[in-house]
């Protein structure tokens, strides 16, 4: 058994690739639709099992897998498990003047005090902040927790959002954290008013992804924004694409409206994390680049699974 933070390498080696960069280019440069469309040679799938009463899975082996990929099984060379490892979050801020609508952002700054008051030694966190067409990087990669609350707090509401454009930028600037277990907690009203991708551009972007991304939804009871004639104010959440963004990375979706909630969606996002499983292996070249779909059976008795739904590249290696 191979413990997760003993291959960083590989993330680290696409960190040295990437450049940091404070300001994310705005939509008027043209929406990021090529951000997460590169084929890949080596596809990394993290995993977690729940038994039925939620709690995680920890003693599976590598004979207890199987990896199917558009329904075949397939050769892995890397199976291994993150026993309390640390975790590289990218915070991904919604800073919108609808955030500052009845306590929203109050309850934004809520769940990252939750979020690093759990931190263990060796996790890291950026601060993304999206707002009228751009995003910020407030702070990059850091240890000290103190200045991303302090960054959180600082933040003030302006503009309209636009959180499919600054969603779709994300993927490679979360590979910029340390560590081989990452992920993006994604804090946001729902409401999108100005985005240039549509609801499919962002799902064809984020298939490939291997970073599960974690949406919490804020939402107010008795908020004064109110939806178009015939339109339900859980439309105004865009419930349906934050749901299918956790089920294609292979995240969990929170709803939450009340602050006390926070700490409890925040622990389950850890739960995830430090429980995780990982399966690798080399695409093999063969057949044509395009989305595959990736499933995952198990031995034993009947368990809960949350996979990525697949990834971009040629056939993998049928399994022997």
């Amino acid at each position: 058994m191979i413990h997760l933070q003993r291959f960083t390498l590989a993330s680290l080696l696409v960190s040295a690739a990437l450049a940091p960069a404070e300001v994310i280019p705005t939509p008027s440069s043209g929406p990021a639709k090529a951000t997460t469309s590169v084929e890949v040679s080596y596809v990394l799938v993290p995993f977690v099992v729940t038994d039925l009463k939620g709690l995680p899975v920890r003693n599976l082996r590598k004979r207890d897998v199987t990896l199917l990929v558009d329904g075949t099984p397939v050769k892995t060379d890397l199976f291994a498990r993150s026993d309390d490892a640390p975790v590289s979050f990218t915070i991904l801020l919604d800073g919108s003047g609808s955030m500052d609508l009845a306590g929203k952002l109050a309850g934004a700054r809520a769940a990252v005090a939750a979020l690093v008051e759990q931190k263990i030694p060796g996790d890291d966190f950026a601060l993304f902040v999206f707002a009228e067409g751009e995003v910020r990087e407030v702070v990059s990669f850091t240890e000290d927790t103190a200045r991303v609350v302090a960054a959180v707090n600082a933040v003030k509401p302006f503009g309209r959002t636009a959180f499919f454009d600054a969603l779709a930028r994300m993927p490679d600037k979360s590979l910029l954290g340390k560590n081989g277990s990452r992920a993006i907690v994604l804090l946001t009203d729902g409401i999108d008013n100005a985005s240039e991708l549509s609801r499919d551009d962002l799902a064809a972007l984020l298939e490939g992804v291997d970073v599960p991304v974690y949406p919490i939804g804020l939402r107010s009871p008795g908020s004064p924004v109110f939806p178009a004639p015939g339109q339900s104010l859980e439309a105004l959440l865009n419930l349906e694409i934050l749901g299918h963004v956790a089920r294609l990375t292979g995240g969990r979706l929170a709803i939450v409206d009340e602050a006390s909630r926070l700490p409890e969606s925040i622990r389950l996002i850890e739960k995830d994390l430090r429980t995780q499983y990982l399966l690798g292996f080399t695409a093999a070249g063969t057949g044509p680049v395009r989305f595959r779909r990736i499933a995952l059976r198990l031995s034993g008795p009947l368990r809960a699974i949350r996979v990525r739904a697949g990834y971009k590249g040629p056939a993998p290696p049928a399994k022997g």
